[in-house]
């Protein structure tokens, strides 16, 4: 008879806490896009300061995730949580009344240390409130729908602030949330230390950003500009110490990220789902953006409200995923799910150079939707078949592939999605056209038969676009198959089903 103690009052207001924490990073994110060209041009940052204030936090998001995962384990989950709140909303205050652009690069840089210490401590926490994995499959799915909500409110609320008050707003829009976190934080969620952690291996620390922030600075510099030498160094540089890094993880007996969690068939096929149907869904996304605005000529505002259906069918999705799981086995649902992804994008392989609109979104929010089931499903997943000292590093395993996933996405489809767009192009086609399809509307809007070109520029992207497409049809099929293997014999692990005895974790509060 199982024993796994069922949440109460306290836990589901712990997850509100926890939620808006999550809606907050999303939210801040994304109303940042827009604020780019204003803090740009009142702190005159040039091109490179852009694209520093922009990319740092990821790289510091990205490079200090597993650290701060493993932190949060041996010094306190929470207390790792509070810290990072309020570092959050110090550093918001600062860029908010940034006087130089050199001053915004760093503390954006500190934001993302901050935002590193929130997401895996947060979702670690989950796995101390809801040990009954019914109850952790839906608080997951409530934790990440709040994502998505942030996305979706993002635009809208950055442009608001940003018509009524100046760019700083955007920054100061998190000090709130981080005050609530910091007051509420403590009464209503529990402390957690993982019994015997030990010292923190510095080596493994440096190490671990040695072989990340190369990896990650490479893949956004080869999808930005293609390949140089520079970028590939680094991805190289990053691969041989990450090699290093994973000889020194198997060899110690207290390591930084413990690989041996891998062994167990649940987190790592789920976590290869994640992985790659992050790396898919990335590159199709960014190719969405620029068909809206480029092939439809969409204007920004526009684009952004045809991008309102994928968040939404995402939202609904994934409350739905754990009602599902409650009555069919989980692994059939997680495979469903990624079926419908799959035939979504197959929608994609169909889009032609204009007029495809409606297709393209249907596409997109199917694709969207049946990824947002196993992403529902596959965290809990994750954090269930973990022991609770671990589930700080399951964390950070899991945010740090999502991180990679974007990178490797944008980079492998937008190379992908470039070829076949230049290779389809006419030959008659000039230079400056065969840059990017956006650099094709350019070049025609200066010459006389301007029209033949961008029509010539709109039906090779779409060329593109359906190529990317016909890869991530099998890819999503593939992964379909793979859950039904792995989860599935000798039979799926169901919502609401007792895990294996664990260790009496320390619990305070």
């Amino acid at each position: 008879m199982s024993t796994t103690r069922l949440a109460g009052r306290r836990e589901w207001l712990g997850l509100a806490v926890l939620a808006l924490t999550t809606l907050l990073l999303s939210l801040d994110v994304s109303v940042l896009y827009l604020a780019i060209p204003h803090f740009s041009a009142d702190l005159g940052a040039d091109s490179a300061q852009q694209l520093w204030i922009m990319d740092v936090y990821a790289f510091m998001v990205a490079g200090f995730l597993v650290t701060m995962g493993t932190v949060g384990d041996r010094i306190g989950r929470r207390r790792l949580l509070l810290i990072g709140a309020g570092a959050f909303g110090l550093a918001s205050l600062a860029a908010a009344y940034a006087s130089s652009p050199e001053m915004l690069i760093a503390m954006r840089a500190l934001l993302g240390l901050a935002g590193a210490s929130l997401m895996p401590s947060s979702m670690a926490l989950l796995r101390t409130m809801f040990q009954d994995q019914r109850q952790l499959n839906t608080a997951l799915s409530l934790w990440f729908s709040c994502f998505m909500v942030g996305m979706v409110i993002g635009p809208l609320v950055g442009g608001a602030l940003l018509e009524h008050f100046w760019w700083g707003s955007a920054f100061l829009l998190g000090v709130p949330f981080m005050v609530v976190l910091l007051i509420l934080g403590p009464v209503l969620l529990p402390e957690y230390r993982a019994p015997g952690a030990g010292r923190l291996d510095l080596v493994s620390v440096l190490l671990s950003l040695a072989a990340i922030l190369p990896v990650v600075y490479g893949l956004k510099s080869l999808a930005r500009q293609g390949w140089e030498p520079l970028p590939a160094a680094a991805l190289l540089a990053g691969a041989v110490i990450g090699v290093v890094f994973v000889r020194r993880q198997l060899s110690s007996p207290r390591p930084l990220l413990d690989l041996r969690l891998f062994a167990d068939r649940a987190l790592s096929s789920t976590m290869a789902v994640l992985l790659l149907g992050g790396v898919v869904m990335a590159g199709v996304s960014l190719l969405f953006s620029t068909f809206l605005q480029v092939v439809e000529g969409l204007s920004p505002l526009r684009a952004g409200m045809w991008m309102v259906p994928q968040a939404v069918m995402m939202i609904v999705a994934m409350t739905l995923a754990p009602v599902l799981a409650r009555r069919f086995p989980v692994h059939r649902v997680m495979a469903a799910g990624l079926l419908v992804s799959a035939a979504g994008l197959f929608l994609h392989t169909q889009v032609d150079g204009e007029g495809s609109l409606g297709l393209l979104v249907t596409g997109l929010s199917l694709a969207s939707a049946g990824l947002a089931v196993p992403m529902a499903l596959g965290n809990g997943l994750i954090m269930g078949s973990v022991p609770q000292e671990k589930a700080g590093t399951a964390a950070a395993m899991t945010e740090t592939g999502g991180e990679f996933g974007i990178a490797m996405g944008v980079a492998a489809f937008g190379a992908l999605a470039t070829a076949v767009y230049q290779g389809a192009l006419p030959e008659w086609a000039p230079q400056a056209a065969r840059e990017s399809v956006a650099a094709a509307a350019a070049a025609a809007a200066t010459m006389p038969d301007g029209a033949a070109l961008l029509e010539a520029a709109r039906d090779a992207f779409a060329a593109g676009l359906n190529a990317v497409a016909w890869v991530s049809v099998p890819v999503f099929a593939g992964l379909a198959v793979l859950v039904l293997l792995a989860l599935g014999r000798p039979r799926a692990p169901r919502a609401g089903e007792a895990r294996r005895e664990e260790a009496v974790p320390e619990l305070v509060g």
